[in-house]
């Protein structure tokens, strides 16, 4: 099993929405290290850090797990929408995309500025400088400590 940290904008996509939802697909990232990390490394029931970024403060809200391994985004072939990518083809799709299921909303978000804090979490991806992938791996000691934090 692996451990991951996804980020997504409250006002776009919450742990809430995610609860209600039950399960979703995480559509719409366009970075190819990301979308690498789904397609080739992420196995159903690998867990995940489900993190509000852009918000007041940022910080991860909760888990999620992966329930459905990468298939190709759907996004990619809608010309309305704004992910749509004209180079793709179903044929040979460039996007692809893991489904994530709800497991658990933290009784306390763990806020960027309590990450920093925590001396143990230092080499945590999400903390380095310049780190702004929305899909990136996670020592399975450092989701430990911050499920705890989340009072989990």
């Amino acid at each position: 099993m692996k451990y991951w940290l996804m980020k997504s904008e409250p006002d776009v996509y919450s742990i809430d929405t995610l609860k209600k939802d039950g399960t979703t697909w995480w559509e719409g990232v366009r970075n190819y290290q990301a979308r690498n990390f789904m397609s080739k490394e992420m196995s159903v029931g690998d867990l995940v850090l489900f993190y509000h970024s852009n918000a007041e403060p940022p910080g991860v809200a909760g888990i999620a797990k992966v329930s459905k391994a990468a298939a190709a985004d759907k996004t990619q072939f809608d010309k309305k929408s704004e992910y749509f990518d004209a180079k793709a083809t179903k044929e040979k799709p460039n996007w692809f995309c893991v489904e994530v299921e709800f497991v658990a909303k933290f009784k306390n978000l763990v806020s960027l500025s309590d990450l920093r804090e925590n001396e143990k979490l230092a080499d945590m991806v999400v903390l380095q400088k310049g780190s702004r992938l929305s899909v990136q791996p996670v020592d399975k000691k450092h989701f430990d400590i911050v499920k705890k934090m989340g009072g989990v």
